[in-house]
């Protein structure tokens, strides 16, 4: 058995942030007599000095400090099991499964995640990250909320939530910038067309297609000259207003849009609160907040 117990230390640390024991009992509704005995026996069980007086006030000793700076994540847990135990009774939801097709604009996605978790901070969100291809289906029956680009997912019934847009770029020094403007068809068939994997981009006929599993990696490749690409406007903008990327003068086609869906499972019916409240999120037009992310 242990000597000490979280009820004495938590009574350390509600004197050392009081400064006396008197404010102490009074913030933990204690008798003044119950704290200075709990805390006795606290000392005298470890056999060091916790706690000194300077003037009026109750300070932690050097040993004491060093002790209670280690019992402190110990206290903070314990807390938050309690918290959660609580939650649990009430019947709150405690974890949310979100599956968010990547090309989905991230500042905007980590805004609305952090305005949830200030909402709901016993809400766990996890969160997968996918490019939409044949395995999100066996991990969406999984989701109980998803934005992917199909309407109509396996478990549940979507409706349009926005447009991405992709723009035609490649690096500022690629030699199809010295070529003469506007580029059609014929005069892009030499260069190899970076692909994101599953994305309804196509080569033109004759022309050599790369394709890559990462967004992060089909930017990359542009960036180094592999080739050019419809690339998601908001993951390259910064990329864009330095001139490292520039956008490719086409005859046609320079922009294309890719629409993404909120799909919620089927049995999520009725919603609860925080569903509801997540979709309210998504839902919602971009906040000056996710902007300045």
């Amino acid at each position: 058995m242990h000597k000490t117990t979280l009820e004495q230390w938590s009574l350390l640390e509600k004197v050392v942030e009081a400064g006396s024991f008197a404010k102490a009992a009074e913030l933990t509704n204690r008798s003044q007599s119950s704290v200075s005995y709990n805390l006795s026996l606290l000392q005298e069980r470890l056999g060091v000095a916790l706690l000194a007086a300077e003037g009026r006030r109750a300070v932690l000793t050097p040993a004491g400090e060093l002790l209670l700076n280690q019992v402190k994540p110990l206290l903070k847990a314990f807390s938050y099991v309690e918290t959660r135990a609580a939650t649990l009774r009430s019947g709150v939801r405690t974890r949310i499964d979100l599956m968010v097709d990547s090309i989905f604009p991230r500042r905007r996605l980590f805004a609305i995640l952090r305005q949830f978790q200030q909402q709901y901070p016993q809400t766990q969100v996890r969160l997968t990250e996918v490019l939409e291809n044949a395995s999100v289906d066996a991990a969406s029956s999984e989701a109980d909320v998803m934005v992917l680009t199909r309407r109509q997912d396996i478990t549940g019934l979507g409706e349009w939530l926005m447009n991405v847009d992709f723009v035609a770029v490649a690096h500022r020094d690629h030699p199809l910038f010295a070529l003469d403007a506007p580029l059609n068809d014929d005069l892009l068939r030499p260069w190899p067309l970076i692909q994101i994997a599953d994305s309804h981009t196509s080569a033109h006929p004759g022309a050599e297609a790369w394709t890559f599993s990462t967004i992060d990696a089909a930017i990359e490749a542009v960036i180094s000259q592999v080739g050019y690409g419809w690339l998601p406007e908001e993951r390259i903008q910064r990329l864009l207003e330095q001139g490292v990327l520039k956008t490719l003068p086409l005859s046609h086609g320079v922009r294309r849009a890719t629409p993404l869906h909120l799909i919620v499972k089927r049995a999520l019916t009725p919603l609860d609160e925080q569903v509801e409240t997540l979709l309210h999120l998504f839902r919602q037009d971009e906040s000056p907040s996710a902007a300045t992310l």
